[in-house]
């Protein structure tokens, strides 16, 4: 009976190991963070946690996303035997972009440049010297 309590103590720690992954976006990231601590995902991970709706708060988009599995989600998945496997969610907000120079940060084919070749010309020049990056539009 004592080696059966070792190996399900020795099962529940080995188990419940953390997991961390972070994406990231290259946008600038703001204060703004958007959290679910308790995500809930089944059968380990294989029914994934329901979208994490960011839009409403994250305006400019989102510039990092982190996702892991910490202590208790782990101690919780050991106990449910993997059917009920929470995760905690992250979502950092990106910071409102502002354009840097005058004028509009888009070259128009047939507007501004009357062939794409021109377009693709001014649009290198220009986001060269504002340092910043210029849309093509046809």
């Amino acid at each position: 009976m004592r080696i059966a309590r070792a190996a399900l103590l020795g099962a529940v720690f080995l188990g419940t190991g953390c997991y961390h992954a972070t994406i990231e976006t290259g946008a600038t990231p703001s204060t703004e963070v958007v959290e679910e601590q308790w995500a809930a995902s089944f059968v380990y991970g294989l029914v994934p946690p329901k979208t994490m709706e960011t839009a409403a708060k994250c305006t400019s988009g989102v510039a990092r996303v982190e996702t892991q599995h910490s202590f208790l989600n782990g101690l919780v998945a050991v106990l449910t035997f993997g059917i009920f496997t929470p995760m905690t969610i992250k979502a950092t907000c990106a910071t409102k972009r502002t354009a840097q120079g005058d004028g509009d940060p888009v070259i128009r084919v047939g507007y501004d440049a009357s062939t794409i070749e021109e377009a693709f010309r001014l649009a290198v020049n220009r986001s060269r010297t504002e340092g910043r990056p210029v849309d093509v539009q046809y």
